[in-house]
């Protein structure tokens, strides 16, 4: 396919408002080039003090050259920096711009906050928000507490579903197939001697979750870190995100843990309603 012609199918394809259909080699090179470049942007954003060239080109299993042309393209649309002093690359601002376009899409997080800053005021402990992504846990909002010791996540950071609280009481929400899907993927990696790690006792502790209607995560990922979650959910009644309270064991204290449970899934319950959704049965509690 010469030039002439791909800029002929260009601009047939912007009239139309379609994606340009690209045959050949060609479109297996852009295709890849693409992907390529969205898994430096997913290592980059997952660097927060930023990472060498030699170090991200090591990651992605790229050579030096590919890795650099690839970042030279992402920085001159903005999606990608160097700091030219130290040699480290981090994401750019136009990073920002996309990843603030999908929150305000997603209504959810602009109508939790303000529960969950009440919920916070409640319990004393840091709230967070967090959503199902390729089988893992990803925080989309968070409303820090004022005590010195407090969990602190960051905004696009990742947890295993399996070891946090707001991961079970999603799966938990999920259907067998999809279950076993994510299980499939992504394992039972162990973190602490407190993680479930057999699909047996994972299994077990779900019906748990569904039967008082929020999940617990006893040090589970952590070692003295506790978290209650509970699921928000759309108007057919499927999970969209959940939210929780997490605090350090000598707050979140065994005696604490149902009357936190209980405020959280309440708290839930409210958001679900005010996103115009309905709770499933087994949360008609």
């Amino acid at each position: 396919m010469n030039d002439a012609t791909t800029e002929s199918n260009l601009k047939r394809s912007r009239r139309r408002g379609r994606p340009v259909k690209i045959t050949g080699n060609e479109g297996s090179t852009q295709v890849q080039s693409l992907s390529r470049a969205l898994g430096l942007l997913e290592r980059l954003a997952a660097a927060e003090r930023g990472i060498s060239l030699t170090d991200l080109a090591r990651r992605a299993r790229l050579a030096p050259s590919t890795t650099h042309r690839l970042l030279a393209t992402l920085e001159q649309q903005g999606f990608a920096e160097l700091d030219p002093e130290r040699g480290l690359w981090f994401v750019g601002v136009r990073t920002f711009v996309v990843g603030n376009a999908f929150l305000a899409h997603r209504d959810f997080v602009a109508i939790s906050r303000p529960f969950m800053r009440r919920l916070m005021e409640e319990s004393g402990e840091s709230v967070n928000l967090g959503i199902l992504d390729d089988g893992e846990v990803v925080f989309l909002s968070q409303v820090e507490c004022g005590e010195m010791m407090r969990m602190f996540v960051r905004l696009g950071g990742r947890a295993p579903a399996h070891a946090s609280g707001v991961g079970k009481a999603l799966l938990a929400a999920l259907s067998e197939a999809d279950l076993n899907a994510i299980l499939d993927r992504r394992g039972l990696q162990r973190f602490t001697d407190n993680t479930i790690d057999t699909r047996e006792t994972l299994r077990e502790d779900l019906a748990r979750v569904r039967e008082r209607g929020y999940a617990f995560d006893d040090e589970e990922h952590a070692v003295g870190l506790r978290c209650v979650s509970s699921t928000l959910h759309d108007e057919l009644g499927d999970p969209i995100s959940a939210i929780s309270l997490s605090g350090p064991r000598a707050r979140v204290t065994d005696q604490r843990v149902d009357i936190l449970g209980r405020l959280v899934r309440d708290t839930a319950n409210r958001i679900t309603h005010a996103l115009g959704g309905r709770l499933p049965t087994w949360r008609n509690d």
